[in-house]
């Protein structure tokens, strides 16, 4: 039997693990830049227990191998009595991992940022969360949207490590179709064209977003 009609047949896992890996993206990339502003937000002011504490789960999150993480949230946890199904562990574990890493890229961004913004904001009246929603964030996202693009795709391909925990994605589709079948090339091939596809359409939507923002004033270092 034709090798590529094998893949046709199996078009159905492919397409459930393609579905499976853009949402599993999707939310934890919302989820951790959602995160990565909070956690901003938490470290401006003065030093406090609570600022080390955030800097202490970024840094172990910068040294924590992302897989290590996926088993410690799905393997580890049922022996403290809390057990979670494996998309949830995943999608925790992408959400946790790359909101560290959005709100380091983030932090950085904000450390070389004109303090002219924040003086000239508090010379008008503006309160702390204000400055921060309406001056502070949106400076620090548009100028770090390079950054936030190539962290979006990381965080496309940490997906495949979740087939380890039994996500069925795209990765496990196709290792499922080539372990049964013994075609490894052609199977991870279509993975691979499935994850270039994904890319091309993050890479796409920062390029627009890039472009709306100069238009609106903000410029890239």
């Amino acid at each position: 039997m034709n090798e590529w009609m094998i893949i046709w047949g199996a078009r159905e896992a492919f397409f459930n693990g393609f579905l499976k890996s853009i949402a599993l993206f999707a939310y934890s990339a919302m989820l951790g830049l959602l995160l990565g502003c909070v956690l901003l937000y938490l470290l401006e002011g003065r030093d406090s227990f609570a600022r080390r504490g955030i800097k202490a789960l970024i840094n172990a999150m910068r040294t924590l191998p992302f897989l290590i993480l996926a088993y410690l949230l799905y393997y580890g946890l049922p022996k403290f009595g809390l057990r979670m199904s494996a998309d949830t562990a995943g999608l925790l574990a992408l959400t946790v991992y790359h909101g560290a890493y959005f709100c380091e890229i983030f932090r950085s961004q904000r450390l070389v940022m004109p303090v002219g913004y924040i003086e000239a904001a508090l010379a008008h009246g503006f309160r702390h969360h204000v400055i921060f929603l309406r001056i502070l964030l949106p400076n620090v996202v548009m100028n770090t949207l390079p950054l936030i693009g190539n962290q979006l795709i990381i965080c496309l391909k940490d997906t495949a490590f979740l087939s380890i925990i039994t996500v069925r994605e795209i990765t496990a589709a196709a290792n499922s179709v080539q372990s049964t079948y013994f075609i490894p090339l052609k199977a991870f091939l279509v993975a691979i064209l499935l994850y270039w596809l994904i890319s091309l359409v993050i890479e796409s939507a920062i390029k627009k977003v890039s472009s709306l923002g100069k238009k609106r004033g903000f410029n890239h270092a």
